[in-house]
């Protein structure tokens, strides 16, 4: 029988993106993005926040597993502490209030959320588990090397930089908690095998997210 451990070991290993698939945040890193591109990434993401958490606790109050319940609570209480953290990003990106009110969203960006509305509504909250925790290792990494690059390359302040570091920052009791919720589904009969095609479309509309910026700025 399956565990709960080696089918996560299993979505991250098959979900991974490749290092080239992802072509904004080296120009980040390196240095060689815009300003702009950072101040857009912010401004898409404050639309993004806010949806994602309306889906997480969706998917919390329609789960059956109380770990997965309490995964999916977590994760909108993490998504309330991150949104007061994206105005002073924009900013430092040159997206003032006015620039953010003004701002055109662009589709490319806002699929990732699209896609997660439609799993809260869709798909059952614990082969969600699956799919997001295999994700978050890809998003995690991502962040991190953001969370470096803004102050090196681009002199950011720390308060500049508190979403990525929220990221950047390990989770284990978030992930000891996705395990549990993992085990619970496993252990009544059900197969999460729908985790893992849900997983690739989130690895892939979240490298869409990136890759819009990435078309539209460098």
């Amino acid at each position: 029988m399956t565990s709960a451990t080696a089918l996560l070991e299993r979505a991250r290993t098959e979900l991974a993106p490749g290092e080239q698939h992802n072509r904004l945040v080296p120009a980040i890193d390196a240095g060689t993005a815009p300003l702009a591109a950072i101040g857009a990434f912010a401004v898409e993401e404050l639309a993004l926040v806010p949806s994602d958490r309306r889906s997480f606790l969706t998917l919390a109050a329609a789960a059956t597993e109380p770990a997965t319940a309490d995964f999916f609570a977590d994760l909108g209480k993490g998504e309330n502490i991150v949104l007061g953290t994206l105005p002073a990003l924009a900013a430092a990106g040159g997206n003032d209030a006015e620039a953010r009110a003004s701002y055109r969203r662009l589709a490319g960006c806002q699929a990732y959320p699209s896609y997660l509305a439609w799993l809260a509504l869709n798909a059952d909250p614990a082969a969600v588990v699956l799919a997001v925790t295999a994700n978050f290792a890809a998003w995690g990494g991502y962040c991190a090397t953001l969370a470096q690059a803004l102050r090196r390359e681009y002199h950011f302040p720390d308060e500049a930089c508190g979403f990525v570091d929220f990221f950047a920052t390990p989770a284990p009791d978030l992930q000891h908690l996705a395990e549990r919720a993992i085990q619970q589904a496993l252990d009544r009969g059900k197969s999460l095998d729908a985790g893992l095609e849900y997983g690739r479309l989130l690895r892939d509309y979240e490298l869409m997210f990136w890759n819009t910026l990435a078309d539209t700025h460098l």
